[in-house]
């Protein structure tokens, strides 16, 4: 599809918020021009990322929620913690907490790079690692300045996968 064919189908469902995601949008490189289209025709543009692509490319006016791989992901490596420094105030760093190691690990990584003051935090635990009241005990005694989030598609779809 070209730009146009998917802005007309962009169109179609009156919306005015649009969240690029699936996958890793910014593994695209031709999806940084698609952004600013979507922007100047007025569109609230929010893309989720993995964090492991550069962020600074991005225009301005969207909204990245940035996730951060904590240690029991599997994925720390792939963390490109330069994009931080791009974070704004309308932005979102979300962690997956697998464990209560990655709870102290987030923590730490949340009070060593100010991220709070920086933009809003998620804490999001791992579905069918961290029950919902574990994660949020966590939070209030640490009074964490966080948002607690759950996985919304995995307590609707489950573990199905292309849904």
């Amino acid at each position: 599809m070209t730009y146009e064919e998917i802005l007309n189908e962009i169109a179609k469902y009156g919306c005015d918020n649009v969240c690029i995601t699936g996958g890793e949008p910014l593994a695209q490189k031709r999806v940084f021009d698609f952004f600013t289209m979507l922007c100047d025709k007025g569109y609230q543009v929010s893309t989720e990322t993995g964090g492991a692509n550069d962020i600074e490319p991005l225009d301005p006016r969207v909204m990245t929620v940035m996730d951060l791989k904590t240690p029991d992901s599997g994925e720390m490596s792939k963390n490109l913690y330069s994009n931080i420094d791009h974070l704004k105030a309308t932005d979102q760093v979300k962690f997956v907490i697998c464990s209560r190691k990655d709870f102290d690990w987030a923590k730490m990584t949340v009070e060593q790079h100010g991220l709070t003051d920086k933009c809003e935090v998620l804490f999001s635990p791992s579905y069918g690692q961290v029950e919902y009241q574990k994660l949020a005990e966590w939070i209030l005694k640490g009074k964490l300045k966080v948002r607690m989030q759950v996985q919304l598609h995995k307590i609707i779809w489950g573990e199905k996968t292309g849904v």
